[in-house]
């Protein structure tokens, strides 16, 4: 998938409550007391820094994102914060910081055996590194874009956007951060997801790891084909309850490092 797709922040916050969940899990594993610095990197529409800066008032905290859509969605919300546009792979903060929080954004970015390291290197003597990625490339919510893209008259345009998963498993994670870490816990959490509404797993992943292929897909008649059927398969994958709502399980991956 594409490493920097364009993003609509409506679409994404569609679903605030459930992607807020794992954030906040993530935030209550810190125990930073009283850092100066925190920057919320990939921080999207800005959605969760203001609980950053509840948790932490003394803190100067920061959002970081590439997207121009997410950050004049986080800048028109929140214009009394701080916000920085920078490539999350690339970025430096420009002293070392006490707090780098990254919610489900890191998964967009390759090579996470020199990422990792790099962030963990901006950080200043005890600081924290706290990182949430999804791990649900194995469910049929993601094999099912990549058996969508293979099955249909949009392969030739499609299967060029499409990229290995860069999530590894937790064993993996730790061989590459633990050398640089003081102390290091990573943990992975299912989440039974409830999701309400007609086709509610396209519409999820409309948000997120479907957008790239969408976004391909410019003539409007093939774009609407292919969701269709991607979503039929969804809804396959993830029949509605007797309550007519959908189960969908998504798995996390939690880091928290300190230097």
């Amino acid at each position: 998938m594409s490493k920097h797709p364009t993003w609509n922040p409506g679409q994404y916050l569609k679903f605030a409550g459930q992607r807020l969940r794992p954030a906040l899990d993530l935030l209550s594993r810190i125990d930073a007391e009283t850092p100066g610095t925190v920057y919320d990197l990939g921080c999207g529409p800005g959605n969760l820094t203001p609980f950053l800066a509840a948790r932490w008032p003394g803190a100067r905290v920061v959002g970081v994102d590439h997207s121009d859509e997410m950050l004049a969605k986080a800048r028109a919300e929140y214009p009394d914060r701080d916000w920085v546009q920078a490539d999350a792979g690339a970025w430096e903060p420009p002293e070392p910081a006490d707090v780098i929080y990254s919610n489900a954004a890191l998964h967009w970015i390759d090579d996470h055996a020199a990422l990792f390291p790099q962030l963990l290197g901006c950080l200043a003597a005890g600081g924290t590194l706290a990182v949430q990625m999804p791990h649900n490339h194995a469910a049929a919510s993601h094999t099912g874009i990549r058996e969508t893209v293979l099955d249909g008259p949009w392969r030739a345009r499609l299967e060029p956007v499409m990229r290995e998963f860069p999530v590894h498993e937790p064993d993996v994670y730790y061989d590459i951060i633990q050398p640089h870490a003081a102390a290091l816990d990573i943990w992975e959490t299912v989440y039974a997801q409830v999701m309400e509404g007609d086709d509610p797993i396209a519409e999820w992943t409309k948000g997120s790891a479907l957008k790239p292929f969408l976004d391909a897909l410019t003539d409007g008649r093939e774009n609407a084909a292919f969701y269709d059927a991607y979503a039929a398969r969804m809804r396959d994958a993830y029949p509605k309850r007797v309550d007519g709502k959908t189960l969908f399980h998504f798995r996390r991956l939690f880091i928290v490092a300190r230097a």
